[in-house]
């Protein structure tokens, strides 16, 4: 939860808005969003049960289809999707915090640096100290969004409510549909990141599931309310004429000094997001190193804190480079576009290993399989060719840099072939 409430919640129901014309359909949409990150969640628990190892994703891709489409995942992971990711989500500091401290646009860029370098070296110094990070934004995050979703119902109007409800004459515009359905899993990307660090969770044949639905399933219920909490303030119109659509509900029920507060609060929830991304995101290139498909040093551990040093390090590094040429639109299209393909995959690898090991040990089953993964993955092709249709550019370039890492596995397979060949057995 920690990871998935960022800034989406309080920054996207403005392009949802824009693109559908009743609650009604926003409501599908986030509900719809939620029912596939939950069939993701429930899919992903199952292998996460039996493969409780640091990597996640990788490790589930490269079970399944193999170690060169395991290493396009863990290229593409660190290239565009965690650090596109990170970036959007530093972006989004720098939109609250630029009108509430007056900021000028290079120093939202330096604002934006100093957020993910200091999150990148809280979590060179353990992953203890992470999680106590972790836990205590959560908290506060969770604790702000009930209360502004509890004084925006206080002083909202019902009829406000009900005379959005509904839909015009003219029906839903599935294109439209489409495109909003992109900006709302960006508010629910995360639901898979505690696999990760599964190598370091205590008991993770059982917590890992616990996590993933709980915490998916909650997400769900809170997004819910606090959309409906902007709709009970603001009419539709303003709605879709700000980007910072949280702030402008609490300004326009208690005035300019709730605004500020708020935007505080979600400051703090977006700061919690970029720390829980960086402290799962390097274990993957650490996995890839460890299994010789990446730069050796990646593999290493500090030998105080046993954390991924380099591996953090250089992931707070391609996030660093992506907040300063991307916006916040063009970030989270590309991003979100990668993702959901490689999401597909892993969901699709809970087929694929059902019938290749049948034999493997699993503490934990899918529920109504094969139905839940089948539906993620027919979702899953709809996102990525919905994309396609609606933004072409920022596909065709997650497409590339996704492309880009087949070359590069032969490359790193290559350099470990030629080491493992010159190393000479001793007599």
């Amino acid at each position: 939860m920690g990871i998935m409430i960022g800034s989406g919640i309080f920054l996207v129901a403005g392009a949802i808005a824009l693109q559908l014309d009743s609650l009604l359909e926003v409501m599908a949409a986030w509900a719809l969003g939620g029912l596939l990150s939950l069939c993701g969640a429930v899919s992903l628990s199952e292998l996460g049960a039996a493969f409780p190892y640091a990597g996640g994703l990788y490790v589930y891709i490269t079970e399944a289809y193999g170690p060169a489409l395991g290493f396009v995942y863990g290229w593409s992971a660190m290239a565009l999707i965690h650090g596109g990711s990170l970036a959007t989500l530093a972006v989004a500091v720098g939109l609250y915090a630029a009108p509430l401290f007056g900021l000028s646009p290079l120093e939202q860029k330096i604002l934006q640096v100093l957020c993910i370098v200091a999150f990148t070296a809280v979590n060179c110094f353990g992953v203890v100290l992470g999680k106590h990070v972790q836990n205590t934004l959560t908290i506060a995050k969770l604790g702000g969004l009930a209360l502004m979703t509890a004084m925006l119902y206080w002083r909202g109007n019902m009829h406000l409510i009900t005379a959005n409800f509904w839909p015009a004459q003219r029906g839903l515009h599935w294109a439209a549909f489409a495109v909003a359905l992109i900006a709302v899993l960006w508010a629910y990307d995360g639901w898979h990141f505690v696999s990760f660090a599964a190598g370091e969770i205590k008991n993770p044949t059982r917590t890992l599931p616990l996590s993933l639905v709980i915490g998916t399933t909650l997400t769900l219920a809170i997004y819910i309310l606090a959309n409906l909490s902007y709709y009970a303030v603001l009419p539709r119109q303003a709605i879709r004429a700000t980007d910072r659509v949280a702030a402008a509900a609490v300004e326009h029920a208690f005035g300019q000094g709730a605004g500020a507060f708020i935007s505080v609060l979600i400051a703090v929830s977006i700061l919690g997001a970029i720390n829980g991304i960086i402290l799962g995101a390097p274990r993957i290139q650490w996995a890839m190193a460890r299994d010789g498909l990446f730069f050796r040093s990646f593999g290493s551990v500090h030998p105080r804190y046993r954390t991924p040093v380099v591996a953090t390090v250089a992931q707070g590094g391609c996030a660093v480079l992506f907040s300063l040429v991307g916006s916040f639109q063009q970030l989270f299209t590309s991003y979100i576009f990668a993702s959901w393909i490689f999401y597909g995959l892993s969901v699709g690898a809970v087929i694929v290993l059902r019938k290749r090991r049948p034999e493997l040990p699993r503490p934990y089953l899918c529920p109504l399989y094969p139905l839940t993964p089948i539906f993620f993955m027919i979702a899953t092709l709809g996102i990525v060719i919905g994309t396609f249709t609606t933004s072409f550019r920022q596909a065709a370039l997650g497409t590339a840099l996704l492309l880009l890492g087949l070359p590069l596995y032969f490359v790193f397979r290559g350099l470990q072939r030629l080491e493992g060949s010159a190393v000479q057995p001793s007599s």
